[in-house]
């Protein structure tokens, strides 16, 4: 395959090799010449072999061949007539530059000052701008703002998340928080049951942390316990349980798992990544509420909702007690959705699943991780859906998806999800939101919600984009696409994704160049861990800095053409993180 023009001037320096086969005194030019980027595959496939003395393109462009040549083979000196010398930049003097900038008016003028100079011959330049909003201005516009000052904190919306300690959970004869226990009327399920009829039972029961080696049925979501105590979602406060948190599993009449790609039924503690964001932590007592749904509906949209559903009674009922009980504050968390005016303006965007079936997700419910009140993406046609980024972490969003566990981003994760996270306290970059698009089954219907991402790109005037996706394949088409509507708009975009050996992208385009892996399993696989190849607080570090290097125009080198976990961990080495360790299957985590 020949190269483009553009192409040529991204490959000036790589070696040069023949395209196909080429006569005897052809001046030699992009047509003439393969693309480097296919060399890996033809060395692996053996059908080229890189010689040591080979040329590169910028010596071989406009030389002309003295005799013909057979294709893909590197060109040498001897094969032209002429190598071509690179012409070398002038070294320009450098020129001290000096820049003043005044914020508001000066001496009572009205007018911004700014003065440039520089050292040389030139005396500089002198501008004053009138002040729009200051009275008595000359040239002032009546009521006009004043402009912000460049990167003035601008706080929009404050959250305080107090987190609750809970030093055990039980199942009894009441519900109740006292003294740090919670308990849970054991006949509380006779209640959740009638949220829908499709749950033909549950089940109720409580793991602690030194008796995880139990068996469990397929981990559908984890849920911390969250509730609102003054505001609405987004701002006010909201308390939220530290120590205990709900685990859904779920099968239908004839036991088969509730999952779609993989299922992580097994002993727990060898089926969850403990300490993960959507994950149980390493000390947190499980309430394991387990959902039995009518036959034949556990791959359809109502069986999993269903269970997801009747659980949430149940979580509703310790909210309730939560809201007055006036427990051990173990830590106050304040969560602000900031600006930050003339820092680069940055919106991340996740694609949610939202392929139909058991693959959806509840939005904006009336409690931090609801159900209740909520409503379903997949209903709302997968469009573009932007939040501020305090929604989110108080709880805006209750994952139904029932995909590989290893790659599922459930319910706690998005509350404590470490890129929003990571974002909204980077005082270097202004987070203008948090973008959430389903993802549909159908290709059309991907393309045209991938066009409103770009229509409310569009919108926004980004300086930077990040784009995450759960799951992978079918997830993958309308993720490349979203990165291709940011990247064919001149906006700086990262890519986060599960790829590794088995989720290998099947679609590409020119702008996915800067992609950050999740994988942490040792073979590269889905492997039925939860939590497992999903977001975390070194994966975030990674994009959020990627993204300012490719703001800067920092170059991004190109990722080895196979997965090489030694990779991330030099980028890890660089930034001052842990080293990433790759887990077994079948070990405890």
């Amino acid at each position: 395959m020949s190269l483009t023009n553009e192409q040529l001037q991204a490959h000036l320096k790589d070696p040069a090799v023949f395209c196909c086969r080429t006569p005897k005194g052809t001046k030699i030019s992009a047509e003439n010449l393969e693309d480097p980027g296919l060399f890996p595959d033809l060395v692996d496939a053996g059908l080229i072999e890189l010689t040591d003395n080979g040329l590169t393109i910028e010596q071989v462009l406009g030389s002309t061949l003295k005799d013909d040549a057979e294709a893909l083979i590197s060109i040498t000196a001897d094969m032209v007539d002429a190598v071509q010398e690179p012409e070398k930049e002038e070294e320009k003097p450098q020129k001290e530059e000096k820049t003043t900038v005044a914020q508001g008016p000066v001496g009572g003028s009205g007018m911004i000052r700014i003065e440039i100079g520089k050292a040389e011959k030139f005396d500089g330049l002198k501008l004053e701008v009138p002040v729009g909003g200051v009275s008595g201005a000359p040239g002032a516009f009546a009521g006009a703002p004043t402009a912000p000052v460049v990167g003035e904190k601008k706080v929009l919306h404050k959250l305080v998340k107090k987190h609750i300690k809970i030093t055990d959970a039980k199942i009894g004869d009441e519900t109740s928080i006292k003294d740090g226990v919670i308990t849970i009327d054991k006949n509380i399920v006779k209640e959740a049951l009638k949220e829908d009829v499709l749950v033909k039972s549950l089940e109720l029961d409580v793991i602690h942390p030194d008796n995880r080696h139990v068996e469990t049925e397929t981990i559908m979501d984890v849920v911390p316990i969250a509730t609102k105590i003054e505001g609405k979602l987004g701002e006010g406060v909201t308390k939220i349980v530290d120590g205990a948190v709900f685990m859904l599993t779920g099968v239908d009449e004839d036991g088969v798992q509730i999952h779609e790609f993989g299922s992580s039924e097994g002993y727990l503690d060898e089926q969850m990544f403990f300490g993960h964001p959507g994950c149980a932590d390493e000390n947190d007592i499980i309430i394991r509420c387990h959902a039995v749904v009518e036959r034949l509906t556990g791959m359809t949209r109502p069986g999993p909702l269903a269970a997801h559903k009747c659980q949430d009674h149940i979580i509703q009922a310790v909210r309730n007690e939560l809201k007055d009980y006036e427990g051990e504050v173990v830590k106050e968390e304040l969560c602000e959705d900031v600006r930050h005016p003339g820092k680069p303006r940055v919106l991340l965007v996740k694609e949610i699943m939202g392929q139909g079936a058991m693959h959806d997700n509840c939005l904006c419910p009336a409690e931090p991780c609801g159900v209740a009140g909520g409503r379903m993406n997949v209903d709302l046609g997968n469009v573009p859906l932007v939040l501020n980024s305090n929604e989110i972490r108080d709880g805006a969003v209750h994952a139904l998806t029932c995909i590989g566990p290893a790659t599922k981003e459930m319910t706690r994760h998005y509350i404590r999800e470490p890129l929003i996270e990571g974002l909204a306290e980077d005082d270097e970059i202004d987070l203008v939101g948090v973008c959430l698009i389903g993802s549909p089954q159908v290709n059309d219907e991907k393309m045209w919600v991938s066009e409103r991402l770009g229509s409310t790109l569009d919108s926004l005037s980004l300086d930077g984009v990040i784009i995450t996706t759960e799951g992978f394949g079918n997830n993958h088409i309308d993720f490349v696409e979203h990165i291709g509507q940011a990247g064919s708009r001149g906006i700086p975009v990262v890519g986060v994704s599960f790829c590794a050996y088995q989720g290998q992208l099947v679609v590409g385009n020119e702008y996915a160049d800067a992609m950050v892996e999740e994988n942490l399993d040792a073979g590269g696989f889905e492997n039925d861990i939860a939590g497992c190849n999903c977001i975390t607080p070194e994966v975030a570090t990674r994009a959020i800095q990627m993204l300012k290097n490719k703001i800067e125009g920092v170059q991004i080198l190109p990722a080895e053409k196979k997965w090489n976990h030694d990779v991330i961990n030099e980028n890890n080495k660089i930034l001052g993180l842990p080293e990433s360790k790759l887990v077994e299957s079948g070990t405890d985590h």
